[in-house]
């Protein structure tokens, strides 16, 4: 993995790093600060969890997050919400439209399946990793187990349903895509870049995500996340009430 900071005065001041291909990685992103996600391979799938870190009972509720904003998929606009009405964060940039919050998360049955059985101690780095060992593994660093597993977002990833209503990976975006998030409070944010559940590439996906971290402007009142539906007015009040005497 490759760190690279940037120059404060460039127009993505802060921080960069390049994950490969069934990497995961982790940080407590502070409230004012832009994700800016761009996938290297047309096969990368980024799953994603967040949780309050002061309170880490409080996770990503994804029923809540599609129900609130009558929406199926998320995309620019839309507001990620935890368990308890609060936002983690906006999409305020998307070049594609359309990413997966219910398809849940790779497991070692579903890459061995797939794939064959490979592990760590026989194969070394060409083992092939799952998106549920790779969230255990980044938990575990703050104390978290598999109980506080939960429905994760599949940035990247369309799903759709045939004829008779079973899930398909139906799309994946273009190498080059990005996507931006902007934090509404401080976030505990954990992701992998392991294959989709529902992919069928016949080979495991070679895939990578650049990211990069950056000051966000400051949300305003004709903001497009805040006036997309009544009830993202109210997870932002939520948010205000939360930050009062901050």
């Amino acid at each position: 993995m490759q760190l690279n900071l940037l120059n404060p005065s460039a127009e993505d001041s802060g921080y960069r790093t390049t994950l490969p291909s069934a990497s995961h990685w982790s940080l407590i992103v502070r409230r004012g600060m832009q994700m800016r996600m761009a996938n290297l391979s047309d096969q990368t799938n980024v799953g994603m969890l967040f949780y309050n870190p002061y309170l880490l009972s409080e996770k990503y509720n994804a029923p809540d997050t599609l129900k609130c904003q009558h929406t199926f998929k998320l995309t620019q606009g839309h507001c990620l919400y935890s368990d308890m009405g609060r936002i983690f964060c906006s999409i305020v940039k998307d070049e594609f439209g359309w990413h997966d919050t219910v398809s849940g998360n790779s497991h070692a049955s579903h890459v061995e399946k797939r794939w064959g059985k490979r592990d760590y101690q026989s194969h070394s780095n060409n083992w092939l990793q799952n998106g549920y060992d790779s969230f255990l593994v980044e938990l575990a660093k703050y104390e978290l187990n598999r109980r506080y597993m939960a429905a994760n977002v599949n940035w990247f990833s369309e799903v759709s349903a045939d004829s008779d209503g079973k899930m398909q990976l139906s799309r994946q975006a273009e190498a080059g895509t990005r996507v931006e998030l902007r934090f509404e409070m401080d976030t505990l944010v954990v992701l992998h870049t392991c294959p989709h559940p529902l992919t069928q590439s016949e080979s495991y996906p070679v895939s990578g995500l650049e990211l990069s971290l950056f000051k966000a402007d400051p949300v305003q009142q004709d903001d497009a996340c805040l006036n997309l539906c009544p009830e993202n007015q109210r997870g932002f009040s939520n948010n205000a009430l939360y930050h009062l005497g901050i």
